[in-house]
């Protein structure tokens, strides 16, 4: 594992549980590192899918990785408001400065407004039977869904807004935007 520390910028791959590259970012600036998770920030930073396609990401974010929580957090400032965009996904992995995990499909979108709605379930069962998902992996993203769910009910840690904004004016801080 790579010695990673705040200022460094590192890269992002996203893999599918059978390993193929699903997505990957092309840079993320550290904020902060602990035992528990990593914090970045990134703006207008290109994605690359799968398939080829390239795009942009078009608004400030501040993302929340675990070492030991089956999901990360994104947390995307539009002008319309904060929305949460959070991935059940593996704890990462930092190898050859990019921060590695596997996303394991539902998705959870909070809006400004506090409402949320899950996604992306049925293509969680289509990859849970194609990719030969074990019932571990599935009792894990379930019981992460609800863990993710509470968090953010009790607005802790990424869904703090006290915390939020401290990161945000960190990586505002630290590049111009």
């Amino acid at each position: 594992m790579d010695d990673v520390k705040k200022g460094d910028v590192l890269k992002i791959h996203c893999y599918k549980h059978d390993e193929t590259l699903y997505k990957s970012w092309d840079q993320v600036l550290i904020l902060n590192v602990d035992d528990n998770f990593i914090v970045c920030g990134n703006n207008k930073t290109r994605v690359t899918e799968s398939d080829g396609r390239k795009w942009s990401t078009k608004e400030p974010a501040i993302l929340f990785f675990y070492k030991k929580k089956w999901f990360n957090i994104i947390a995307q400032f539009k002008s319309n408001g904060i929305f949460y965009y959070c991935n059940i996904a593996s704890p990462y992995i930092i190898e050859d400065k990019t921060i590695k995990y596997i996303d394991y499909d539902i998705d959870l979108k909070i809006f400004p407004d506090s409402t949320f709605r899950i996604l992306d379930k049925s293509e969680y069962e289509y990859h849970k039977e194609k990719m030969n998902y074990t019932d571990d992996i599935d009792n894990i993203v379930k019981f992460e869904l609800d863990n993710l769910i509470t968090m953010f009910k009790k607005s802790e840690g990424a869904f703090s807004h006290e915390i939020l904004k401290e990161y945000y004016d960190m990586y505002l801080n630290s590049v111009k935007i």
